[in-house]
């Protein structure tokens, strides 16, 4: 677990924070960017929905700040307190999202021409990765709920065939969890890769609260993970786009993984959101046991209520019957509302603009939903009492049962993808838009990801299928969402003579 204590660390600490605090009241003549000079040229309707006082702390990399590419000072004292919190051996702040943390992680991992092992449902910042490194795809299927219609993690035993198949691997990559809170055996998969002396890339970006209770899943550091990234803005304290790189063991070059961030990370990094990152490190310091265990019961609350309505079903731990899915997030709740006769958007639209109450994510039947520290019983009781009027007041939804089938034909689909170019080729390749009718049999030169269930339909350099086409129209006309399409009905493709 996280929060090693080491007695010569000062978590009670906020060195960024403080000395942008310092930096922002120290009266000076700014002629420096931004351009608002410490927000006297920030517009009107800015100025009226913030106020002043963000402005002010809105600064470039000024002396005292330190530089996030070459750390001495602030970030340096900063990042360190956070490896020792979450029990890394170093990690990097990320001012560009969990995004820029996978690119970086592949860059540092895999060259040209190297195999990665990765899963089908991973994040599209792995498909950017592979096209910016050059690096080979060779997925593995995730373990697919058909009852559900929703991919889990990968188990040991697929991994472990994947690389028997591909012993020159450099790298294996993990999504833990997913985005439904579902966790695989991320130990026995650490020890797979650490066997071939070859480093795990997990994908954490769901799991930074992890290390802070016992009841949550094994945090991926503690299970042996050679670099992590996590999303601290999505379940912890921090503000949005603000993340974390953790790394340990000598499987990987800290200093590579620095090299690989200079690429991905902008310049001009937000001192706002790197603050945000150290006052997040510093409230798990002193609270975080207290707000994980609130926030659990909060959790607790939900489930046990929601249960309680008819026609509801809930995604428990004790459906982790498969190698996959073999402990859940208790804080992530996925709801099924197919009993109401409803599919999950049309519960959403309906929660959203009538009852006040905001999913993460829609499916074709059901609704997921994140409580994390900053959720409170009202929010509980307003989910529940919701889910309570909807259940009283809806009529069954034509066609409801048709479309449910769609999430397991994806997966299946996806099993049957034909790769002839490299991401990367395919991606620097020339390439058209044609309508999704004239596409059968081309190579997609974009991402196409239908939610649900959120696993990549089309990976640029895969020849697109018949099948796969029929899927992302019934997606489509179920309501669901499809992203990599131009406008409504276009798939960008690689050109022929290309």
């Amino acid at each position: 677990m996280g929060q090693r204590g080491n007695p010569g660390m000062d978590q009670q600490a906020l060195p960024l924070l403080m000395t942008l605090r310092d930096c922002a009241q120290r009266p000076h003549a700014p002629f420096y960017t931004p351009g608002h000079k410490r927000g006297r040229g920030i517009p009107a309707p800015m100025r009226e929905l913030l106020g002043d006082r963000p402005f002010l702390a809105d600064l470039p990399e000024l002396p005292e700040l330190d530089n996030l590419f070459a750390p001495e000072g602030a970030i340096l004292q900063a990042q360190e307190l956070a490896a020792d919190l979450f029990g890394a051996a170093q990690t990097w702040f990320l001012a560009n999202g969990s995004t820029c943390g996978i690119e970086a992680a592949v860059l540092a991992t895999c060259g040209p021409g190297d195999a990665l092992i990765l899963p089908r449902n991973c994040h599209q910042a792995a498909i950017a990765a592979l096209v910016l490194s050059g690096a080979i795809p060779v997925f593995v299927q995730p373990d697919y709920d058909p009852d559900w219609g929703i991919a889990h993690g990968v188990s040991p035993g697929a991994i472990a065939a994947t690389l028997a198949q591909h012993p020159n691997a450099k790298a294996v990559m993990l999504v833990y969890p997913t985005y439904y809170g579902a966790c695989g055996d991320i130990g026995a998969i650490a020890q797979l890769a650490h066997q071939r002396g070859i480093p795990l890339i997990v994908d954490e970006a769901h799991g930074a609260h992890f290390a802070f209770h016992p009841d949550f899943p094994t945090p991926s550091l503690a299970a042996g993970a050679d670099i992590v990234v996590q999303s601290t803005h999505k379940v912890l304290g921090a503000m949005t786009q603000a993340s974390m790189l953790h790394c340990q063991g000598d499987r990987v070059e800290p200093d590579r993984l620095s090299r690989a961030l200079r690429l991905v990370q902008s310049t001009s990094p937000s001192y706002l959101l790197l603050a945000s990152l150290d006052a997040a490190r510093w409230q798990l310091a002193q609270h975080g046991l207290e707000l994980m265990q609130r926030t659990l019961d909060l959790a607790a609350i939900a489930r046990t209520q929601l249960a309680q309505i008819p026609n509801l079903r809930l995604l428990t731990a004790d459906q982790a019957c498969t190698p996959g899915f073999i402990a859940l997030d208790p804080t992530r709740l996925t709801v099924d509302v197919s009993g109401l006769g409803l599919s999950g958007f049309a519960a959403d639209e309906i929660l959203h603009t009538k009852l006040g109450v905001t999913a993460e994510l829609p499916g074709l039947t059901h609704l997921s939903f994140i409580l994390s520290l900053g959720n409170t019983l009202a929010d509980i009781e307003q989910l529940v009492t919701g889910f309570q009027i909807l259940a009283q007041s809806v009529q069954p939804a034509d066609g409801l049962e048709a479309c449910s089938p769609c999430g397991e034909g994806i997966a299946h689909s996806a099993i049957e993808a034909e790769p002839v170019l490299s991401p990367r080729a395919a991606f620097l390749a020339r390439s058209e838009v044609v309508p999704l009718e004239q596409a059968g049999d081309r190579l997609a030169a974009e991402t196409v990801c239908p939610y649900p269930p959120g696993i990549p339909l089309l990976i640029p350099g895969e020849r697109i299928s018949r099948g796969a086409l029929q899927l992302l129209k019934a997606v489509l006309a179920q309501g669901g969402t499809v992203t990599g399409l131009v406008g409504e009905q276009g798939l960008r493709v690689v050109q022929r003579n290309g």
